[in-house]
């Protein structure tokens, strides 16, 4: 018999598998570079990547890279990083950054040149040592572990403080360099990532980042469990309006 695990795991595998067929994620002879936090949710995201190539369909080769920064007290034991990744056969990359975390005039391809908030400056940073690493590997994807309730929070902060429909898309490419982001976890729940991560007793993240709790993001979640709460469809029709609109995949 299945134990609640197992059923999980299941589920999440299929909406992975979908997910990256679907929106052409994973294909033959990637290099994909996956971005580990050290959160349940790039644990899940590295574990099935790992699981995946190993039956080798498609064949694609898989790394990962943890971005330690500095002035930032977010962290994962390295060691049980290391560990994990050994345990999945995946080599593992680890940098550490810093960044000034003052109000700065720092730009991005998606955003306006205006003073940026810490999150933002924080996120653009790790992300660069991404792209930096990936180049030097020789990696031709990146893949990120926002789930679907990322996707849709995204969505709805971009009606609110942007004045636009759109969200981070399953896949991204890249038009001045061989790079594309991938999403694979885009339409796998993040209740049912939470859960496995309990079940499959992944090491927590010791969060003591001081802007944890003041965030669009945050406002932006609590906007859409109230939008839940008023019509259990809101995820079914958030998700639909972004297939329809061709939100999904997209080019830069």
């Amino acid at each position: 018999m299945r134990t609640e695990k197992d059923r999980l795991w299941k589920k999440i595998n299929e909406r992975f598998v979908k997910a990256f067929v679907t929106y052409r994620l994973i294909e033959d002879d990637d290099h994909i570079l996956v971005g580990l936090s050290g959160g349940k949710d790039s644990l899940c995201l590295l574990e099935l990547m790992a699981k995946r190539a190993k039956i080798q369909h498609p064949h694609f080769k898989v790394e990962a890279i943890h971005v330690r920064m500095e002035n930032i007290d977010y962290q994962t034991s390295t060691e049980y990083l290391e560990r994990f990744c050994k345990t999945l056969d995946v080599p593992l990359h680890i940098v550490t950054t810093k960044f000034d975390a003052q109000p700065s005039e720092v730009t991005s391809p998606l955003t306006s040149a205006r003073s940026k908030p810490p999150c933002f400056l924080c996120s653009w940073n790790r992300r660069k040592q991404l792209f930096n690493l990936a180049q030097e590997l020789g990696c031709n994807k990146i893949a990120l572990g926002h789930h679907q309730d990322d996707l849709l929070h995204t969505t709805l902060m971009n009606l609110i403080f942007q004045s636009r429909f759109a969200t981070m898309p399953a896949r991204l490419k890249m038009k001045k360099m061989p790079l594309q982001i991938v999403r694979p976890l885009c339409m796998v729940e993040e209740k049912d990532i939470a859960r496995y991560a309990e079940l499959q007793e992944y090491e927590k993240q010791v969060k003591l980042c001081p802007y944890e709790h003041s965030s669009q993001r945050t406002e932006a979640r609590s906007l859409f469990e109230h939008a839940e709460r008023m019509n259990p469809e809101t995820r079914y029709s958030i998700w639909s309006a972004l297939q329809r609109e061709g939100k999904m995949v997209e080019e830069y």
